[in-house]
């Protein structure tokens, strides 16, 4: 086996080109009439904002043909003098279904600029109809970028033409207001209407608060107060679920007894637990830290700490429980938090509680949640609990959380339920132990497109259970919930013991379970993860596997000189690459919900000097075209996790090496606002590339001096070694004074 190599060295970076005049798609016209009908949707809505004296600014939702590229969207409709519309930006959610989808995108803007959208409209009409015909098509704008208006007009050509290119893909303007009907306790998320005290704001409509209501942009209503918002304010309400869901339920056996000891935890890494109490009467209590969060005056009964103490138990002892499923990780300590009893869970106490616990814990980098909802997840908007998962680790760049993907509780439950829509979250399926889907697994995709689940791992099913320990013995049992702790061990020994970051640790993981002949599912993610973390880490000897790690400082982040090892002027190898990366995540913003997109180039650099990608990625090359569509497809656009592989064939043939000898490697990085600070703060990336050499030869020591000549640091990761260095960091000496 040859030894994972992380390679360091100094990444370029480059600006984006400035943006041409705007355009309209070849062969196609805006009409004056639509842009009439425009003008009169918002009259319409001036006149009902007017007329009901609603106490802030007008919410207005765009009607697109499909769904809509950034680059596309409206920018001098509702953005005034500025061009920036995207500024006013609350909101975003899919209709439709298929290759018929489309986005509907909801703003907050001021009365003015509906009143100045309204004037330029017409305006443009007015152009349209003298000059054109009623109707200008691609030619005609392009004539007025080249040349400008004709006349005297009143408007200037740049606000004519964004207006027009404008119009074409924004189909119609209304006030949504179609919140959803429950009639029980519901989190609700309020459009920000620029309110700066959430609390006040609903107080000033008439809705009294107590201060344990509202956590973040999110407030937790009863059925009469839900009632009386969504009646006297509907299109206020950006999203709702009800706060109450059922758990899913795991299968258990009949307990066996069975004698079991354990040594003293010693300075083992620790991961951190989120589930049902902790039962204490195990024989490897001492190595778990458990905490109740339960309120006093709930009776908490030793069946409902099963759960959570099976967890527990695979993290902690799992491959002397399972020796079949030793992971060569060792033991991990626990710090274990009770935070939900019986079957039901309130979001807004998971919320609450997981903010705090994380927030308190700062020491634990991995933490473990096998609880999920038996309610599918929504098309349009993320789960609360999600939304707090993706926030934490947003805000926190050191941790991670392994979520279970949920099971199936009757026929015909498809999708995953919370908080298993996480999006930076590793979310991890189950598969029987001879490989098979688990019977009982649920699918994605979160908000129509991102893919969950991530991968899947052994969980057990009806054929044979995944042994546990609880209090009364050890139990048989299958679920997702036993999946997701053998992920949680490899994720902190990867992170605590050999030290990766997370980025790189998450993609060493899905890059795994991959492997050379991935295969999309909606039930297994990126594939089942190997049993042994040797297998994760280390390749085989006719393979290169290394590292990369850095930071996107600008819109182009790139190396072009990765050495790949040269025979007889060509480059025998195939190639995979993964990369992951945790973006902030805005939940009021509907579908548009991760905030930065990192566009993935990795090949050959050719004779032109650029990047000859893999998968034929020609995003953001001069003159290069494709739809919204298709770039999410084919190049997952706005996923956070990018994978790109080649399948080995039985006649490979090498590849050219061009004159510079060299691959290379390119981040394209995006941000979702049009804004001067649109780029945000820098977002930190990891990238696994595994190369296979096709003959079979183990050119790992060429690889590595040529990278040395080239200036790379080239560090060798042993899994060993770094147990021995962990181990040896984590002794305590005392001296002698």
């Amino acid at each position: 086996m040859n030894e994972l190599l992380q390679l360091k060295g100094q990444f370029q970076y480059g600006k984006a080109n400035p943006p041409g005049p705007p355009r309209l798609p070849k062969g196609q016209e805006v009409t004056s009439r639509h842009l009439r009908e425009l003008a009169d949707n918002l009259r319409d809505i001036k006149a009902y904002w007017t007329e009901h004296a609603v106490p802030f600014n007008p919410l207005v939702t765009v009607v697109y043909g499909t769904v809509v590229a950034k680059s596309n969207r409206i920018r001098r409709i509702l953005g005034g003098a500025s061009g920036r519309a995207s500024d006013f930006i609350v909101g975003a959610r899919f209709e439709g279904e298929g290759a018929k989808a489309y986005h509907e995108i909801t703003h907050c803007v001021p009365m003015a600029a509906v009143d100045e959208s309204i004037a330029v409209l017409d305006s443009c009409a007015s152009i349209v109809d003298g000059q054109y015909g009623g109707a200008i098509d691609d030619a005609g704008l392009e004539r007025v970028n080249v040349g400008g208006l004709k006349g005297r007009t009143g408007l200037a050509k740049s606000a004519f033409a964004q207006t027009i290119r404008d119009s074409f893909y924004a189909k119609r303007l209304y006030i949504s207001s179609a919140p959803e009907a429950i009639d029980d306790w519901a989190v609700v998320s309020i459009y920000d209407t620029g309110y700066e005290d959430l609390r006040s704001f609903l107080a000033d409509l008439g809705l009294q608060l107590m201060p344990d209501q509202v956590l973040g942009s999110a407030v937790r209503l009863d059925a009469a107060e839900y009632a009386k918002l969504a009646a006297r304010y509907p299109f206020l309400v950006s999203m709702a679920v009800s706060d109450i869901s059922t758990l899913t339920p795991d299968d258990f056996s009949i307990a066996r007894n069975k004698t079991a000891s354990i040594s003293a935890p010693g300075g083992e890494p620790i991961i951190g637990v989120l589930d049902t109490p902790f039962d204490d009467r195990v024989y490897f209590a001492d190595w778990v830290e458990a905490c109740d969060l339960i309120p006093p005056e709930i009776t908490i009964d030793a069946s409902e700490k099963r759960h959570g103490t099976a967890v527990s138990s695979i993290i902690v002892d799992g491959p002397s429980i399972v020796p079949e499923l030793d992971d060569g990780c060792g033991r991990f300590r626990v710090r274990h938090f009770g935070v939900a009893t019986g079957r039901r869970s309130s979001a807004f106490s998971f919320m609450r509680n997981v903010r705090d616990i994380v927030e308190q814990n700062r020491d634990i980098k991995v933490w473990n949640i096998s609880q999920g909802s038996v309610r599918e997840i929504a098309r349009n908007f993320m789960s609360p609990e999600g939304a707090t998962l993706d926030e934490l680790q947003s805000r926190f760049d050191d941790i991670v959380f392994v979520v279970a993907g949920t099971n199936q509780t009757k026929a015909g439950q498809e999708k995953i339920g919370a908080p298993a829509d996480s999006i930076n979250s590793l979310v991890v399926n189950a598969t029987s132990f001879c490989g098979k889907t688990a019977s009982y697994a649920r699918q994605g995709p979160v908000l129509d497109f991102f893919k969950k689940p991530d991968v899947c791992a052994i969980g057990g099913d009806s054929d044979k259970g995944m042994p546990v320990c609880t209090a009364t013995g050890q139990y048989l049992m299958a679920g997702t919930s036993f999946a997701a702790p053998w992920i949680a061990r490899k994720m902190a020994y990867l992170m605590q013991v050999m030290g990766l970051t997370r980025e790189v640790a998450k993609a060493l993981i899905i890059d795994s379970a991959a492997g050379w002949d991935y295969r999309a599912s909606p039930r297994r993610g990126y594939g089942r993860v190997p049993v042994r973390i040797e297998d994760v880490v280390q390749s085989c000897d006719d393979e290169i596997k290394f590292t990369l790690t850095g930071t996107s400082e600008a819109y182009a982040t790139y190396n072009y000189g990765i050495p790949v090892p040269i025979a007889k002027k060509k480059h025998p190898y195939i190639a995979r690459v993964t990369l992951c990366y945790f973006p902030q995540c805005d939940r009021r913003q509907g579908v548009d919900y991760t905030s930065a997109e990192m566009d993935l180039h990795f090949g050959r650099i050719n004779d032109k000097g650029t990047i000859q990608p893999l998968d034929n990625n020609r995003q953001g090359e001069e003159g290069f075209m494709t739809t919204e569509e298709v770039a999410r497809k084919n190049y997952r656009k706005w996923d956070n996790v990018k994978h790109i592989g080649e399948e080995p064939k039985e006649n490979g043939r090498e590849r050219k090496a061009y004159s510079t000898g060299m691959w290379g490697i390119k981040i394209r990085a995006t941000r979702r606002g049009d804004g001067p600070d649109r780029r945000g703060r820098a977002l930190r990336f990891g990238i696994v590339v595994t190369l296979r050499e096709i003959n079979g030869v183990n050119r790992i020591d060429d690889f590595i001096q040529r990278c040395s000549l080239r200036g790379w640091i080239v560090n060798r990761i042993d899994v060993r070694t770094s147990v021995d260095i962990y181990s040896a960091a984590e002794v305590d000496i005392d001296f002698d004074e």
